[in-house]
């Protein structure tokens, strides 16, 4: 049976072009590029409430480093280290642990990320992972700087993911196309961190879209004491998305969980420089809405008609399952 330091060893132990110290003492020791802030974010996914027992393990290393590297992106970050703690259910299972390393370290290594330690241990299938990064001083975007006036915006489409895991669930048929692509966004998201770093100076407020567009963006609106108009017609949805009935398409991609787009505010005069910056990172992005003064949430369709949608999404203590 393999021992823990073993495990290390085998399949946490990387090369750390970017760290003083990484796997193999009681501690990393790096170094933080001059003049720039720290920035910490910690993310805990637990099977069968954050992912499928049996989804592929590769993909599950994927996702498990790209909600972390999310998180860098909506702070406008640039990620440069990440830890894992994970517990492994019964005896570790060798060629699981290779393809989750490897799909972890792809994804890192992809995001000029280091992966400097962690801890393994015996239990229920949890993964716990830190990102580390970097952003200027006075430069990181948070949720409670929107301003009233400011344009909504939401980077790719939403709702694929939660489409995505009723098709794993069965209760949902696509085409083998539209599935495969709802299917990726649930198990391979893509952290938006080039888009991130590109809105420093333009966006007032940011976050990541993990639990549905309205509730995330509700954090902004309540972080930053605003309200706010969504034009339904315009949020962006995917083909696949619009191949289902409006009414559980408006669901979905309302408040559908585990996109890992960013949803941010920005002044409207900005907008030719929003979709410059958009461009030149590889990513779409959709103007959605508008800041409105305190107390007003409302989402509207293209004709003025105020929607009766409720303002939640995924709840990680309800007693459901997978967002």
């Amino acid at each position: 049976m393999t021992s823990e330091f073993g495990l290390i060893a085998r399949f946490f132990s990387r090369p750390v072009p970017g760290t003083r110290l990484g796997v193999g003492d009681d501690g990393a020791l790096m170094d933080v590029s001059p003049g720039q802030s720290l920035v910490v974010s910690t993310d805990l996914l637990v099977a069968g409430r954050h992912f499928l027992p049996e989804v592929d393990p590769w993909c599950l290393g994927v996702k498990s480093a790209s909600v972390n590297l999310s998180d860098m992106a909506a702070m406008g970050a640039s990620p440069r280290w990440a830890t894992l703690g994970i517990a492994l259910p019964g005896s570790p299972d060798e060629d699981w642990l290779a393809r989750f390393s490897d799909g972890f370290h792809d994804t890192l290594r992809r995001h000029g990320t280091d992966w400097v330690g962690g801890d393994t241990t015996a239990g229920p299938l949890t993964i716990a992972v830190t990102v580390l990064g970097e952003v200027p001083p006075l430069q990181a975007l948070t949720r409670s700087a929107a301003q009233v006036g400011d344009d909504l915006w939401v980077s790719g489409t939403v709702g694929d993911a939660a489409l995505g895991l009723r098709c794993r669930q069965g209760r949902q048929v696509l085409s083998e196309g539209a599935r495969r692509h709802c299917e990726d966004r649930l198990d391979m998201p893509e952290p938006r961190v080039s888009l991130g770093k590109a809105l420093r100076g333009l966006a007032h407020a940011a976050i990541d879209v993990s639990d549905g567009l309205l509730a995330d963006l509700g954090h902004i609106l309540t972080s930053s004491g605003v309200g706010a108009e969504v034009i339904w017609d315009d949020v962006p949805l995917s083909p696949a998305l619009r191949s289902i009935p409006v009414e559980e398409r408006q669901a979905l991609a309302l408040s559908g969980g585990d996109d890992y787009e960013l949803c941010f505010s920005a002044p409207a005069a900005l907008s030719g420089r929003i979709r410059e910056v958009a461009a030149n990172a590889g990513v779409s992005v959709t103007r959605v809405g508008r800041i409105l003064p305190a107390g007003q949430r409302v989402v509207r369709n293209a004709a003025g008609r105020v929607l009766d949608v409720p303002w939640r999404g995924y709840d990680h203590f309800d007693s459901g399952g997978q967002s």
